[in-house]
C-alpha cells in the first residue's frame, strides 16, 4: 500500500542538440550524452558530451568525442552506447555496422572504429556485468561477443527448432482434456489452425534484445514470416547463445521486450481486435509476461479508455493515436517503465508497480510541449531514478515509495490510508474497515467532472504526482505535477452505523501553474471545524531553476486560494510530515521551519543524512524530527541541531500511542519511548550521550514486514508483507497505553474489556495505580456489574507473569466482599465466595460460613455447586468437617456426588460419640490435624491421658503436649517419655537435661555416660549417693576413661582415673597415648611414683618417636611422587596443549546422532554431524549421567585436565598434615633429650628428619606456585561477558572454562610458617650434639 513519490528532479540542458542515447560511467559518476545530427550530403555526426556530476554544482557539459558514419534510412544511427568500465572505454554500435570505441582516460579520446559488419545492426545489448555483446545485424544473424569483440558464436536468427527446453509431451494438459465449462465438448474438439496470428498495426518490425539481470539468458524479439502473417517470436538463448525456447504463438504482440532483472518475468504487449491481433475488443492493449520456458504468465490491461492516453483523431498515423515504444525495469525489478509514443501529443512514460497480483499506475511522465522522448532508461545502481532524453535535455527523476497514511490523534483518529492507481485513489479507513489489497474500502475518482480537465494542458500527466492525509479531520489534497490541486473531504464515519465508511465531496480546486514550477509534493496543515466553519493551509512543494519553492494554500471553508509563497535555501529538498508545523528539508539533511505569517524558512535542526521518509514530533515541550534514509538508517534530530542514529537496519516506522515503532531488517517490531528520544540527544559533561537502551519492546514480525498504518484507537498495527497481503496485529505497547489511559479516565470497563480481549492479565487493572483502583472501586463494581466478569476479575489477580502479592490480593478481595456484601448478598454470592477463595491462603472456611447465611434452597445449591466448581469437593467435604458442623458436611457431599457408602458410616460413628472433645479429636486426626487432636484429647478428660500419651509418640508431638500439659500433674510423664524419645535417637546430651528435669536421676545418668559429659554426671551420681555407692562410682570412672580414650581425649581420661579411682599407672599410660609426657612427669613426681618413668615414660616415648618417624617417611614419599607427576604434567601442557586440554566438546551434548563414516578421525571429525542409518544409537543425556559427568569434573583422574589442581589441593593438604605432626615432635623432643642417651640420639635424628623435610617441603611449595601464568581467552571472556546462563550445559562450560584456569590461581599457596608455633619447634640443644 505504498505510492510511488517523486523525490527529485534535475534537468541538464544540450542546446542545439539532438540527444539520442547515454551512457553512465558508476565508478566516476560520470555521464555520457550522444546527439546525433545528419549532413546533407548524407552522413551522420555523432557528438559525444561529458557531465560530471561529482560537482557540488551541476557542471556545463563538455565535448568527449565525435565520430561521422554514413547514414542509412531516417532512424537514429546510433544503436547502443555503453562504459566499460574494467577497460575504461566508451563502445558505441552504429547502425551501419561500425563498433567505435574511446578511451576514457585518455586527455584527448577519439572515437576509433575496432570493425564493421557490412550488413550493419539492427539491434544491441551489453550483459548486465558488461561482459558479454548480443548483437542482430541485417541479414538476421545473431552475434555474441567479447568485451574485446571477438566473436562467441554466430548463427541465423529464424530457425524452426524449439531450443534445449523443449518440452515433453505426455499428453497431459492438452486442449482435448481441459475443462470447457458451458461450451461443452464441441469446444475441446474445435480446431485452432483457422486463428490468424500477426503483428500489431504500429510494429516497428525491428528486433529487441534483453537481458536477465544476472547475465545467463538473453531473450530476442524478432518478426518471422513462417506463417500467413508476419508475427512476433520470443527465443530465449543462454550466455554461449545456444538457443533454450521459443515463445507459443501470441496474436498482436508487438515489438517491445524487456526481461526482468530478477529473471522471473519477460515483459512484452499485446494489441487486440484486428486481423491477427487478440481476440478481443477493439483498442484493448495488455502488457503480457513471458516465463523463460516461452510460456505465457500473467497480464494487465493499460486501461487506455480512462483518458490516461488521448484517442487518435484525424491525420494520425498510428492507429489508435498511440504506441508503446519501450519497457524498461528498474534495477530492483519493482518498477515498470512503458514508455508511450503518442502521435498528436508529447511522449508519455508510465510507472507500474505490483502488489497482491494487481498492476498499479503509479506514476506518469510526460514530455513537455508536444516533444518526444528519445531516450528512457533507468540508472543502473540507483534503483529508482529514471533518466529521460529529449531532443536537448535530460532529466533525472528519482522517485522513492512512500506510505501515505492519516496522522489524525485519539479518539479521532481513523488510520486512513491511500493509495494511488492510475486517476483514482483507493481509500481505506482502517479503524473501521480492515480492507486487503488491492481492494478498498472506497475508489476516489479524480478529475470527474469536465470543468477539472480545462485546467490542464493539453499534453499533462492525468496520474497525480503526490496525494496527502490531513490529521484531523480526514482531508485528502492531490496534486498534479503542473500545479492542479484537488482537496476532499472524505468525511470518514467513525461511530457505529450503517451506510458508506466514507462519503468524499471535493471541497474546491486551485491551479498554480503561473509559477513555473515542477510541483512534487502537498501537504496538509493542521485543520479547524466548527459547525458552520472548516479552514487548513496546504502546503505545495515545487522546484523551479534555482531553488525550492513552497506554495501556500489557504481554504476558508468556501475555497482555495493562494496565500503567497516561500523561497527555501536550495532545490530537492522535500516537506516534513507533521501535524502543525511546516518543515522543510534540504539534500543534506538540514531541516528549516515554514513560518506561515512572515514567509520565511527558519532553521530547526538537522539530520546526518538527507532522510525522504520523515516525520516530526511533539515530545512534551521538545519538538523532535524522526527521518529515515534510504538505506534504512533510523534517525532522531532536536532543534539544537542535535541528532542521533537509533538503527541501521531499518524498513519502516510509525510514530503512535507515545512510541515510535519501527520495523527491522531481522523482522523485529521495536517499540521505543518519544519521552526517551529527547534524552538520547542530550551530551553530558564529557561530550558523550547516553547509550540507546537494550530493554525497548520488541516482537518479532513476518520476513519482510513494513508498516502500513498504526491505529492508535483500536491499538493496532497494520503490516504489508512483501507479497502485498496485510496482517494486523495488536502489539502490547500500544495496548497498554490505551488501557493506562481508560484507567487514568476511570473508564473500568473498556479497560477491562481491551485486557479481556487482548489476554492481558486482568491484574494490571490493579497494578497499574493501586491507590486509586481501590479509591475508585464503587465505580468498578458499578461499571462491571455482571457476576462473571467479576468472578473472572478476581481468579486472575494471583496469575499471570507479574501476579499480585498475597497482601494485595487480599486486600482487594476483602474490599470487594464488603462492598458486595452491602449491596445485595445474595445476586453476588458467586462474587462472595470468589473472593473468599482467590486470597492467599484461600478462607475456605468463611466461604463456608457464608452459606449458612442464604435462605432459599435453590439459591443454597447454586452456590454450593459453584464453590465446588472453585475448589477441589474433598478439600470442601474436610473444610466443612474441620468447622464441626455436620450440616455444612452433607450440603457438601450431597452436592459433590461423593458416594454416601464414603462419609455416611464415619458421620454415624462421629455422631454417637458423646464426649465432643473426643469428637473433635477423631475429626482432628481425621483430618490429620494432629496438634488440634491432641489438644482437644487432653480436653477429653484424664480418662483419655494414655491413649494422648501414645498419640504423642505416634506423631512426635512432644513439643505441643510439653505446651498442653505444663504446670499439670503429667507434666513429668511427659517429659520422661520426651527424654525416651530423645534417647532412642542418641541425642544424649538432650536427653539427660530432660531426665533431669523429670526427676528421673538414673535416666539421666545413664544418658550423661552415653554423652561422655563426665562432669556432669559424676556431679550427679555423688549427689544422689543413695542411688551410687562407691564401687559404683569407680567402675563408672574405668567405663567413662575407655570411651575418652576412644575419642582420643586423652588428658580428660587421666583426670577421670586420678580424680574417681586414685589409678596412677592408668592415668599415667593414658597421659603417654595422647604425648602428653610433661603432665605425666608431672603426675608421677607429685604421687612419688618414680618406677612408672622406666616402665611407661621411657618404652612410651620410643614408640611415639617411632610413629613420627614412620609418618615423615610416608609424607616425604607422597612429596617427591607428586612433584614429580606436576613437573610432567607442566612440560605436556607447553608442549601438547591440544591432548592436554582435549576434553569432551559441551556444544556436543545434546547431538543426537554421530556421524558412523569408516575414516580416520580428523581435528574437525567430532563436529560432524550427520544421520547414520547403520548404527544410529541416540546420546541425548540423562539427568543421572549429567550428574555424574558433573561429578566427574574436577575429580581428578589420572589423565585429564583437572590432575594438576588435584595434586596442588593434596599438597596443600600435606604441608598442613605436615604441620600437625611438626607440633607433636615439638612435644616430645624435650623429653627425649633428658631420659637417656639412646633417647637423645633419636631425638637428635627425629629433629634432622623434620628439618630435612621442612626444607624440602617448602622447596617444593615455592617450585609450584611460583611458577608466572598469563590469564587465558576462556578467563578474559568469563570477565567480560560474565557467566552463562543457568542450565546444564552452561554450567559444563562454566567448568570447562575454570577448568582451563592455571590451577595455581584457584588453588591458594600453603605457607609453613602459618602452622602451629611456626619456627619455634626445635631443640637447639640437639643441633649442638
Amino acid at each position: 500500500m505504498r505510492n510511488l513519490s517523486l523525490d527529485s528532479f534535475e534537468t541538464i540542458l544540450l542546446a542545439d542538440a539532438c540527444i539520442c542515447g547515454t551512457a553512465i560511467d558508476l565508478d566516476a559518476n560520470v555521464i555520457y550524452i550522444a546527439s546525433e545530427k545528419k549532413s546533407l550530403d548524407g552522413e551522420a555526426s555523432v557528438e559525444i558530451y561529458r557531465v560530471d556530476k561529482n560537482a557540488s554544482k551541476e557542471s556545463a557539459p563538455e565535448l568527449f568525442a565525435m565520430i561521422t558514419v554514413a547514414s542509412s534510412g531516417s532512424s537514429t544511427q546510433l544503436i547502443a552506447l555503453e562504459v566499460l568500465t574494467e577497460n575504461r572505454t566508451l563502445v558505441a554500435i552504429m547502425r551501419n555496422g561500425d563498433i567505435a570505441t574511446a578511451s576514457l582516460d585518455d586527455d584527448m579520446p577519439m572515437m576509433e572504429v575496432e570493425g564493421s559488419v557490412d550488413d550493419g545492426f539492427l539491434a544491441a545489448a551489453w550483459s548486465p556485468d558488461d561482459s558479454l555483446l548480443a548483437l542482430i545485424t541485417g541479414a538476421n544473424k545473431l552475434i555474441l561477443m567479447t568485451p574485446t569483440f571477438d566473436v562467441i558464436s554466430e548463427k541465423a536468427l529464424e530457425t524452426t527448432e524449439f531450443g534445449e527446453d523443449a518440452p515433453i509431451n505426455v499428453g497431459w494438459g492438452s486442449k482435448q482434456t481441459q475443462f470447457h465449462g458451458s461450451l461443452g465438448k464441441a469446444a475441446a474438439q474445435a480446431s485452432t489452425a483457422h486463428i490468424a496470428v500477426g503483428c500489431s498495426p504500429d510494429e516497428d518490425n525491428l528486433p529487441r534484445i534483453s537481458w536477465r539481470g544476472d547475465g545467463a539468458f538473453f531473450v530476442v524479439s524478432s518478426v518471422t514470416n513462417g506463417g500467413p502473417l508476419p508475427r512476433r517470436v520470443l527465443r530465449v538463448y543462454d550466455h554461449q547463445a545456444i538457443l533454450q525456447s521459443t515463445s507459443e504463438s501470441v496474436p498482436g504482440l508487438e515489438h517491445t521486450l524487456s526481461w526482468r532483472p530478477s529473471g522471473n518475468l519477460i515483459a512484452s504487449t499485446q494489441r487486440f481486435g484486428f486481423e491477427g491481433g487478440g481476440a478481443g475488443r477493439d483498442g484493448r492493449h495488455d502488457l503480457i509476461f513471458f516465463e523463460r520456458n516461452g510460456l505465457r504468465h500473467g497480464d494487465f490491461e493499460l486501461r487506455p479508455d480512462l483518458g490516461l492516453v488521448p484517442s487518435s483523431g484525424e491525420g494520425s498515423k498510428l492507429k489508435w493515436g498511440y504506441r508503446v515504444k519501450e519497457l524498461s525495469w528498474s534495477s530492483d525489478s519493482n518498477v515498470l517503465a512503458i514508455w508511450i509514443e503518442r502521435d498528436q501529443s508529447s511522449d508519455l512514460v508510465q510507472l507500474w508497480t505490483t502488489g497482491n497480483y494487481h498492476w498499479y499506475l503509479k506514476q506518469e511522465i510526460s514530455a513537455s510541449s508536444d516533444m518526444k522522448f528519445s531516450s528512457v532508461k533507468w540508472h543502473p545502481e540507483r534503483a529508482h531514478q529514471l533518466i529521460l532524453c529529449t531532443s536537448c535535455r535530460i532529466f533525472f527523476r528519482t522517485y522513492a515509495w512512500e506510505t501515505v497514511t492519516s496522522l489524525s490523534r485519539p479518539p479521532k483518529d481513523s488510520g486512513s490510508v491511500a493509495v494511488s492507481d492510475g486517476s483514482s485513489i483507493l481509500l481505506t479507513p482502517f479503524r473501521k474497515q480492515n480492507v486487503p489489497p488491492p481492494m478498498s474500502s472506497i475508489q476516489l475518482k479524480l478529475l470527474s467532472e469536465p470543468q477539472d480537465l480545462s485546467q490542464f494542458p493539453h499534453s499533462a500527466a492525468r496520474v497525480p504526482v503526490h496525494t496527502s492525509l490531513s490529521s484531523y479531520p480526514d482531508v485528502l489534497a492531490v496534486l498534479w505535477e503542473h500545479g492542479f490541486v484537488e482537496v476532499y473531504d472524505l468525511r470518514t464515519r467513525l461511530g457505529p452505523g450503517r451506510g458508506d465508511v466514507m462519503a468524499p465531496i471535493k471541497l474546491g480546486i486551485c491551479s498554480i501553474n503561473d509559477k513555473n514550477l515542477y510541483c512534487r509534493q502537498i501537504l496538509i496543515l493542521d485543520s479547524t471545524r466548527s459547525a458552520d466553519s472548516h479552514s487548513f493551509i496546504v502546503l505545495v512543494l515545487g522546484s523551479s531553476s534555482e531553488s525550492d519553492v513552497v506554495v501556500l494554500v489557504q481554504f476558508d471553508g468556501s475555497q482555495l486560494t493562494e496565500a503567497g509563497t516561500v523561497t527555501m535555501p536550495s532545490r530537492n529538498g522535500r516537506l516534513v510530515r507533521s501535524s502543525g508545523a511546516g518543515l522543510w528539508q534540504s539534500r543534506d539533511g538540514e531541516l528549516f521551519r515554514v513560518d506561515i505569517e512572515s514567509n520565511t524558512a527558519v532553521p530547526f535542526g538537522r539530520f546526518a543524512d538527507y532522510c525522504f521518509t520523515t516525520q516530526y514530533v511533539s515530545v512534551g515541550t521538545t519538538d523532535i524530527a524522526v527521518g529515515l534514509t534510504g538505506s534504512g538508517k533510523l534517525c532522531v534530530c532536536g532543534e539544537d541541531s542535535s541528532h542521533r542514529m537509533l538503527a541501521t537496519n531499518t524498513t519502516s516506522f510509525a510514530v503512535a500511542s507515545g512510541y515510535l515503532i519501527y520495523t527491522t531488517g531481522a523482522h523485529e517490531a521495536i517499540f521505543a519511548p518519544l519521552d526517551a528520544l529527547p534524552t538520547l540527544l542530550v551530551s553530558n559533561e564529557s561530550g558523550n550521550t547516553k547509550d540507546i537502551p537494550s530493554d525497548w519492546e520488541k516482537r518479532r514480525v513476518e520476513r519482510g514486514s513494513r508498516i502500513v498504518v498504526c491505529v492508535p484507537s483500536s491499538m493496532s498495527l497494520v503490516l504489508q508483507m512483501p507479497r502485498g497481503n496485510l496482517e494486523t496485529i495488536n502489539p502490547r505497547p500500544l495496548v497498554f497505553e490505551v488501557i493506562r489511559q481508560e484507567l487514568n479516565a476511570g473508564e473500568y470497563r473498556d479497560a477491562f474489556f481491551s485486557c479481556r480481549k487482548h489476554r492481558i492479565d486482568l491484574n494490571f487493572l490493579v497494578q497499574h495505580n493501586e491507590t486509586a483502583f481501590l479509591e475508585g472501586l464503587d465505580s468498578f463494581i458499578e461499571q462491571i456489574h455482571e457476576v462473571d466478569h467479576l468472578n473472572l476479575f478476581l481468579t486472575n489477580l494471583g496469575r499471570g507473569l507479574h501476579p499480585l502479592t498475597p497482601t494485595a490480593i487480599s486486600s482487594i478481595s476483602d474490599a470487594i466482599r464488603v462492598k458486595l456484601e452491602t449491596k445485595d448478598f445474595t445476586t453476588y454470592i458467586n462474587t462472595i465466595l470468589t473472593a473468599h477463595v482467590v486470597k492467599d491462603p484461600p478462607d475456605h472456611e468463611s466461604a463456608l460460613s457464608s452459606l449458612l447465611r442464604l435462605k432459599e434452597p435453590g439459591l443454597i445449591e447454586d452456590a454450593v455447586k459453584y464453590i465446588i466448581f472453585l475448589v477441589d469437593a474433598d478439600k470442601l467435604f474436610d473444610t466443612a468437617l474441620g468447622m464441626y458442623d455436620f450440616s455444612l458436611v452433607l450440603m457438601v457431599a450431597q452436592h459433590s456426588q461423593k458416594d454416601p457408602r464414603e462419609y455416611l458410616p464415619f458421620l454415624r460413628e462421629l455422631r454417637a460419640i458423646d464426649n465432643k472433645n473426643y469428637q473433635k479429636y477423631r475429626i482432628d486426626d481425621h483430618l490429620r490435624r494432629h496438634q488440634e487432636a491432641l489438644r482437644h484429647l487432653a480436653d477429653a478428660g484424664l480418662d483419655y491421658f494414655g491413649e494422648a500419651v501414645q498419640y504423642v509418640e505416634r506423631h512426635s508431638l512432644y513439643k505441643a503436649a510439653l505446651s498442653i500439659w505444663s504446670n499439670t500433674d503429667r507434666y513429668e510423664d511427659v517429659l520422661d517419655v520426651y527424654g525416651d524419645w530423645l534417647f532412642e535417637r542418641r541425642e544424649f546430651r538432650q536427653a539427660a537435661a530432660v531426665f533431669v528435669e523429670a526427676n528421673r536421676p538414673q535416666k539421666a545418668m545413664v544418658a550423661y555416660e552415653k554423652a561422655l559429659e563426665w562432669q556432669e554426671l559424676f556431679e550427679l551420681a555423688l549427689r544422689h549417693s543413695e542411688l551410687v555407692n562407691d564401687d559404683d562410682v569407680q567402675a563408672m570412672a574405668y567405663r567413662v576413661q575407655e570411651d575418652l580414650l576412644s575419642k582420643k581425649r586423652f588428658t580428660e581420661a587421666a583426670r577421670v582415673i586420678l580424680d574417681y579411682t586414685q589409678d596412677v599407672r592408668t592415668a599415667v599410660i593414658a597421659l603417654v597415648q595422647g604425648n602428653e609426657f610433661s603432665e605425666a612427669m608431672r603426675i608421677i613426681t607429685l604421687r612419688q611414683e618414680p618406677g612408672l618413668i622406666e616402665d611407661v615414660i621411657h618404652p612410651g616415648a620410643l614408640q611415639t618417636r617411632a610413629q613420627i618417624e614412620e609418618d615423615l617417611a610416608e609424607m616425604k614419599e607422597q612429596l617427591r611422587k607428586q612433584l614429580s607427576r606436576v613437573r610432567e604434567l607442566r612440560i605436556k601442557k607447553v608442549e601438547e596443549p591440544d591432548e592436554f586440554y582435549g576434553v569432551e566438546d559441551t556444544a556436543l551434548h545434546n547431538v543426537d546422532v554421530m556421524t558412523d563414516v569408516s575414516m580416520a578421525p580428523t581435528a574437525f571429525t567430532r563436529y560432524t554431524v550427520a544421520p547414520s542409518t547403520i548404527a544410529s544409537k541416540s546420546s541425548k543425556r540423562s539427568s543421572r549421567s549429567k550428574r555424574k559427568m558433573e561429578r566427574k569434573v574436577g575429580s581428578g583422574r589420572k589423565g585429564t585436565i583437572d590432575e594438576e589442581e588435584y595434586l596442588l589441593r593434596s599438597i596443600g593438604k600435606l604441608v598442613v598434615r605436615f604441620g600437625t605432626t611438626r607440633n607433636e615432635a615439638k612435644k616430645l623432643l624435650p623429653h627425649l633429650l633428658k631420659l637417656t642417651s639412646h633417647h637423645r640420639e633419636e631425638g637428635i635424628a627425629m629433629q634432622q628428619e623434620v628439618l630435612e623435610l621442612e626444607a624440602e617441603l617448602g622447596a617444593s611449595v615455592e617450585e609450584i606456585w611460583s611458577t608466572p601464568t598469563e590469564q587465558t581467552g576462556d578467563e578474559t571472556q568469563t570477565a567480560l561477558y560474565g557467566p552463562p546462563q543457568d542450565s546444564w550445559a552452561a554450567r559444563m562450560e562454566e567448568m570447562e572454562k575454570q577448568r582451563r584456569i592455571d590451577p595455581t590461581k584457584r588453588v591458594p599457596r600453603p605457607e609453613l610458617d602459618d602452622l602451629g608455633d611456626g619456627k619455634d619447634w626445635k631443640m637447639k640443644l640437639l643441633e649442638l650434639n
